[in-house]
């Protein structure tokens, strides 16, 4: 049997890693023939999704930041409680999603997710705590797992580098997106007239850049939008932009169907998640060409230097101006990236795992 543990799920807050980690097990039950069982908090009890499960209540799951630090803290100081909850002996192998290995463990044989180390090639988004803090869970993690998987081949090669991990431990599996949600819409496909950029106000996300060539943009395009999504204060606006807050998944895909064009002029992303989501939506993008994001577009995105405002203005103004071919291209790149797919590589995983 193998174990997937998701105590450190907060639903609603974990952002990707949460679509990550119920889509895989989603597309697990539906066509793994290996026997798993999940672990999860009390505040995530339907995250399973098809796949058996176990509520491990002594881990004191929380939604607030001073409660999730202190829960996963007492489970790294005091962990003998939660192995035996998650029954390790009878595990041929367990894997652990959400970056963290939590309770951190020796045996059975594990393999843990790093989803991004952006704290080690951007340690200037971070506050010192935080920055220490990931440095020493994800240090134990990456050291005590058997194989790390990882979302992209770029985040692939930072681990092996900043790590020295030997490349047979590092798995690079692409992220999906679920191609009956993320779909062109069945009307005559007439786009609005803005242009969307779906990310929180963190620092690496990059918003100042693009208010200023979103500004540049108007000068010509009087009539044109900027429509913001996700939680968060992103300061004052420029005229045109509209920041719409936190929407629901299907607001999303009506606001991907409905946009000009999507620009994301991110300056680190693990994968990026949003490209493929429009591209499959059938929504023309100008994307940043840092990190992970010129391999996971291939060709079908306009890129641009997200340091240079005058090349996001130029790279979405390309996109605005010929759209059909950059549509054509994004939904057929966006094909290859299925839960399926995803999942199969997981497979091979614990296979290998739990083979010894």
């Amino acid at each position: 049997m193998i174990g997937i543990s998701l105590l450190t799920l907060v639903p609603g807050i974990s952002g990707g890693s949460e679509t990550y980690a119920r889509e895989l097990c989603r597309a697990l039950a539906r066509g793994s023939e290996l026997r798993y069982r999940v672990f999860l908090p009390h505040i995530a009890q339907d995250a399973a999704d098809g796949l058996p499960s176990t509520i491990v209540r002594r881990y004191r799951a929380s939604r607030t930041m001073p409660g999730r630090i202190a829960a996963m803290s007492l489970a790294s100081v005091w962990p003998g409680p939660l192995r035996r909850d998650l029954g390790l002996d009878s595990l041929a192998a367990i894997h652990f999603p959400l970056s963290v290995m939590l309770p951190p463990i020796t045996r059975p044989p594990a393999v843990t997710t790093v989803l991004d180390l952006q704290h080690e090639e951007h340690p200037e988004f971070f506050g010192r705590a935080e920055l220490e803090y990931r440095k020493l869970v994800y240090g134990w993690s990456i050291r005590r797992s058997r194989v790390v998987v990882t979302i992209s081949e770029h985040a692939r090669q930072t681990l092996i580098e900043r790590h020295g991990l030997a490349p047979d431990r590092v798995r690079a599996i692409h992220l999906a997106v679920d191609h009956d949600v993320f779909r062109p819409g069945s009307g005559p496909g007439v786009r609005s007239d803005y242009v969307l950029y779906p990310a929180r106000p963190w620092r690496h996300k990059n918003h100042a850049r693009l208010f200023e060539a979103f500004v540049r943009l108007r000068q010509e395009r009087p009539e044109l939008r900027l429509v913001l999504t996700g939680e968060g204060d992103f300061g004052p606006l420029p005229a045109g932009v509209e920041a719409r807050g936190r929407v629901s998944r299907d607001e999303l895909v009506g606001l991907y169907r409905g946009a000009a064009a999507l620009v994301f002029p991110s300056l680190y992303e693990g994968f990026g998640m949003p490209v493929v989501e429009a591209m499959a939506c059938g929504c023309p993008v100008a994307s940043s060409n840092a990190t992970s994001l010129p391999e996971v577009v291939g060709d079908a995105a306009r890129l641009f230097d997200p340091l240079d405002v005058d090349e996001i203005a130029a790279a979405a103004d390309d996109v605005l101006r010929e759209p059909e071919q950059w549509i054509e291209r994004g939904l057929a790149r966006a094909q290859q990236f299925t839960w399926d797919a995803c999942a199969r590589a997981h497979d091979v995983v614990y296979r290998e795992l739990s083979s010894g």
